[in-house]
C-alpha cells in the first residue's frame, strides 16, 4: 500500500476533521461530551481508519476500513444536520462543512471502489 498521507481521499477526510474541530469550539459547553464529542469522533474516525487501513497487509482489509470510514463519514453528516436543527450552528456554518465532507466522501467512495474493482480483476 502506499503511504496514507498520498491519498486525496485522506487529505480531504484530514481537512474536514480540522474544519469540524475549529467549528465545534463554538458549540455550547454543554454539548462537550454529546455532540460535540460526536462530531469530532466522526470526522476523525474517517481519517484514522484510512490511515490505519493503508498500514493493512492486502486489499480486502483495506477496503474494510475505507467502508468503515464511510460510515463514519454519513455519521457526521447527521450530526451536522443535527446541530443546525438545533440551533447551535447556522446554515452558513454548517454549508462548508457539509461541502467538504460531500467531497471527502466521494474520494473516498471513488477510492473504496476502485480497489474493490482492481480485487475483482485480480481474482482477490
Amino acid at each position: 500500500m502506499i503511504p496514507y498521507e498520498r491519498l486525496k481521499a485522506w487529505e480531504k477526510c484530514h481537512e474536514l476533521t480540522l474544519a469540524v474541530y475549529r467549528a465545534t469550539s463554538a458549540w455550547p459547553k454543554s454539548e462537550t461530551y454529546s455532540l460535540t464529542s460526536q462530531a469530532r469522533r466522526a470526522a476523525y474516525s474517517a481519517a484514522a481508519n484510512m490511515a490505519e487501513g493503508a498500514a493493512r497487509q492486502g486489499v480486502r482489509e483495506f477496503r474494510r476500513f475505507l467502508d468503515i470510514s464511510v460510515g463514519s463519514l454519513n455519521e457526521l453528516s447527521y450530526i451536522l444536520r443535527l446541530a443546525r436543527d438545533l440551533g447551535l450552528s447556522t446554515e452558513a456554518d454548517i454549508q462548508p462543512l457539509e461541502e467538504l465532507r460531500q467531497t471527502a466522501g466521494k474520494l473516498t467512495w471513488r477510492l473504496y471502489d476502485s480497489i474493490r474493482k482492481k480485487s475483482l480483476l485480480q481474482g482477490r
